[in-house]
């Protein structure tokens, strides 16, 4: 337990340092079609929710091959995590801003790691607890990633015209 529970903290420490970075690779890369597919092209909610995605099922990837072969809810675990670290980010930011009526980028930092938090936390305490899943639900599971996966490319080229999309900075 004591392994899986540092392999979640590194994963937490890697996921906020990568989407970190990623808010700034697109522009980097002289705003690359490549690099947009997985940095933010803007400043979107959808588009700062990759900066968390991506990280967070890159380092799950390297996480099956640590110790998720032992864990036939590993896939289950991942996709109800992504989301819910998505969910509270988004929860968060339009919580904060609501309020407020403005957003402070501090306070957008810590959305972004409140939810990365919550993904990692939730992640454990469900891997740990071992319960039995099928491979159709596996197979479920990886289908809804592959899923946000598939979304965050799309919505990236071709938003659909509602405020998650829009740049505010526009």
């Amino acid at each position: 337990m004591q392994r899986i529970r540092s392999v979640h903290i590194a994963g937490a420490i890697f996921t906020v340092i990568l989407g970190s970075l990623l808010h700034f690779v697109w522009e980097w890369t002289g705003k690359s079609d490549i690099a947009a597919l997985f940095s933010a092209v803007n400043e979107s909610t959808w588009e700062h929710l990759k900066l968390f995605f991506v990280p967070f099922i890159l380092f799950s990837i390297i996480e099956y091959f640590i110790y998720g072969k032992d864990y036939s809810c590993f896939w289950n675990v991942k996709a109800v995590a992504v989301v819910l670290g998505m969910f509270v980010i988004t929860a968060a930011f339009y919580t904060y801003t609501g309020i407020l009526g403005f957003n402070i980028m501090w306070l957008d930092i810590g959305t972004f790691v409140l939810g990365t938090a919550a993904a990692y936390i939730f992640s454990y305490k469900y891997i740990i607890s071992n319960s039995e899943c099928s491979n159709l639900s596996q197979t479920i599971a990886v289908a809804v990633i592959l899923l946000l996966a598939a979304a965050f490319i799309i919505f990236t080229f071709y938003p659909p015209q509602i405020g998650l999309f829009a740049d505010p900075t526009v």
